[in-house]
């Protein structure tokens, strides 16, 4: 006969998915790292997420940090619960007990609290003064490893899920905790240029399947938030719920046809060009027009904020909720963050269109660890987007070069089911804008170029480049509009 182990809801976002559906219940588990990795905040954040009147919580403390002192700083956080304290959290101090040197001193009162209050969750933090204590005493690993077993025996029986939160260790520690636990923690913390990386690995979790690999975290007021690989993490609604195969309109009249009839919903578009051509323009018109049509946007903006640079109505849409806006302020960024915090906004407003402008200032907001596997980390997001049946626009930054035609200095130009690309070319002594469709996936387009220039009502496509250059040579005085002695006109881009 199959027993199903039941799987606990951690509270910690993200977790549960690289956990593999959450916590098993009545799991002996390590929570290992350098210090300030926030080993004892993940602890704290389970608990108060668990603990239940019918489900009480034991927090031992040891050498490291007396109750009082953890109180002062981790009820700072959002996810303390001062009502629980005392009722379904208690914390016991076991300084007195380590300081003799005597683990079995130190068993013998776990044990008696465990007994006489029945938890159903067990916290010894820093586990590591008792085994500090244990190796001064003389003690064998041997004889540390059957301590440990036999506490590991005693909470299993007693159905208590259990955490032992210990620095110092490293993944080729022999210490034999790391066999014994059902489940092993490692956080990992490192500064990278002028930012602080957190990662987390699930390294055993004993009757499931996890996700491997390294998953980054941040810790904020709310707590320990995961970043795991949003295709994993999200899943995709019905096939019902996407209504694939019809057009979007673009927002810039003329781009449509271009396009053979518009943009394909469910689509990436890539946008490449120099910068001043008009990609945030041409975004923010695209945003625009889906909300005119009673579709809602999310935008992820690295270069300037979307009230900046896009004028007032893109500040209107934002305002009135039928745009959204990613954050990427923070620092030490990582793909995966960013496309969690997309999708979490997808499903918040049931959005069906996306920004990311652009992808020049979204490698620069990375942490520099996290630049080296920018093209397999995109591909992952772009995939992950396209799960959730919205249509992306995605802007690039790209020098004009006429000898080198590229679309992406990453590679990534094959992601993505469409390119429109913008570019500068000198006519009659002036520098002009023109735009062409380069590729819209399974579907017939114009393969012309055309001239395009930007007033106030954003982006105004004109005639094409040949028809313009035979005009221009019977005409000279003929000039485009806002070209002469001023130059061409602005654009924020």
């Amino acid at each position: 006969m199959t027993i199903a182990i039941k799987k606990l809801r951690t509270g910690v976002p993200g977790l549960d998915e690289v956990l593999g559906g959450g916590l098993p219940e009545f799991s002996f588990n390590l929570i290992a790292g350098q210090p300030g990795c926030g080993k004892s905040t993940l602890a704290h954040q389970i608990m108060f997420a668990l603990a239940t009147p019918e489900r009480p919580a034991l927090y031992f403390t040891a050498i490291g940090e007396p109750p009082l002192k953890m109180f002062r700083y981790q009820q700072q956080f959002d996810f303390f619960d001062l009502d629980k304290l005392n009722r379904s959290v208690r914390f016991i101090n076991l300084a007195e007990d380590t300081v003799s040197g005597d683990i079995a001193r130190v068993l013998r009162r776990i044990v008696a609290e465990v007994e006489e209050r029945q938890p159903g969750l067990v916290f010894v933090d820093s586990f590591t003064s008792v085994v500090l204590a244990g190796r001064d005493e003389g003690r064998s690993l041997v004889g540390l490893q059957q301590f440990v077993q036999d506490l590991g025996v005693l909470m299993t029986s007693w159905q208590a899920t259990t955490f032992l939160i210990g620095g110092y260790f490293t993944e080729n520690d022999q210490n034999p905790i790391l066999t014994v636990t059902d489940g092993l923690f490692w956080l990992r913390q490192s500064v990278q240029g002028n930012s602080m990386v957190r990662k987390m690995e699930i390294m055993k979790m004993r009757g499931q399947c996890t996700m491997p690999g390294l998953h980054t975290f941040r810790i904020s007021s709310a707590g320990i938030h995961v970043f795991a690989p949003p295709q994993l993490a999200m899943p995709a609604p019905p096939p019902s719920a996407v209504p694939f195969g019809d057009r979007l309109r673009m927002g810039v009249p003329g781009l449509d046809d271009m396009m053979g009839g518009g943009l394909p919903r469910g689509y990436s578009l890539l946008v490449a060009g120099p910068s001043g051509s008009g990609k945030s323009i041409l975004a923010a018109a695209f945003l625009a027009e889906g909300a005119r049509g009673g579709e809602t946007g999310v935008i992820a903006a690295f270069e300037q904020r979307p009230n900046h640079s896009r004028g007032r109505a893109m500040v209107d849409l934002i305002e009135s909720g039928r745009v959204g806006v990613v954050d990427t302020r923070a620092a030490a960024l990582s793909v995966d963050e960013i496309a969690m915090l997309l999708i979490t906004e997808i499903h918040r407003i049931k959005a069906t269109r996306v920004v990311i402008d652009s992808l020049s200032g979204f490698e620069l907001a990375l942490a520099p660890t996290f630049r080296d596997n920018f093209r397999e980390s995109l591909s992952r997001m772009v995939s992950a987007l396209a799960s959730t049946g919205v249509t992306v626009l995605m802007t690039s930054e790209l020098e004009d070069r006429y000898n080198d035609l590229r679309f992406s200095p990453y590679g990534t130009a094959f992601l993505t089911d469409a390119i429109i690309v913008q570019r500068y070319i000198e006519v009659d002594s002036c520098l002009r804008r023109v735009m062409a469709v380069v590729k819209v996936r399974a579907s017939a387009h114009t393969n012309e170029l055309r001239l395009f220039h930007i007033d106030d009502q954003g982006i105004v496509i004109g005639e094409r480049l040949a028809d313009y250059e035979g005009l221009l040579g019977g005409q000279p005085s003929r000039r485009p509009a806002g070209c002469g002695a001023a130059g061409m006109p602005p654009a924020t881009d």
